[in-house]
């Protein structure tokens, strides 16, 4: 019997319905968003803003995301702004997204992939963390 260590755990990454619309005409690609998850793998400190609440710098530093990932396995890329646009996002928008980041969390893998089938999720990797 093998045990699976919590480094050798597959993570998967999701994008959200808007998030997507919003990366295209940003042209931000799902490779480069499979980078950001693994950048932010492997110094969660520096981008974390709590409660599984994670901001990347896109874009070459023109755009800040936000992605969720409490427990770290499920990473989901829910918010997209423009730096110029949006300085930062609001205690309430942060709070938001912790209560978001829960609930995301929980869901198992048939919900994930009800939402997936109904368009509310893309998934753009399925990797070994």
């Amino acid at each position: 019997m093998s045990v699976v260590t919590p480094t050798q755990r597959k993570h998967r990454v999701f994008k959200s319905a808007k998030f997507t619309r919003i990366a295209a005409k940003r042209r931000i690609t799902d490779e480069e968003l499979c980078a950001a998850v693994r950048e932010v793998q492997a110094s969660p400190k520096a981008y974390s803003l709590g409660g599984g609440v994670y901001k990347k710098r896109l874009n070459d530093n023109l755009d800040r995301s936000i992605i969720l990932a409490k427990g770290g396995r499920n990473w989901f890329f829910v918010h997209l702004f423009q730096k110029s646009a949006q300085a930062n996002i609001s205690e309430n928008e942060l709070a938001a997204f912790k209560a978001a980041a829960t609930e995301l969390a929980a869901l198992t893998a048939p919900e994930l992939a009800v939402a997936v089938h109904a368009g509310k999720l893309q998934e753009i990797c399925h990797e070994d963390s």
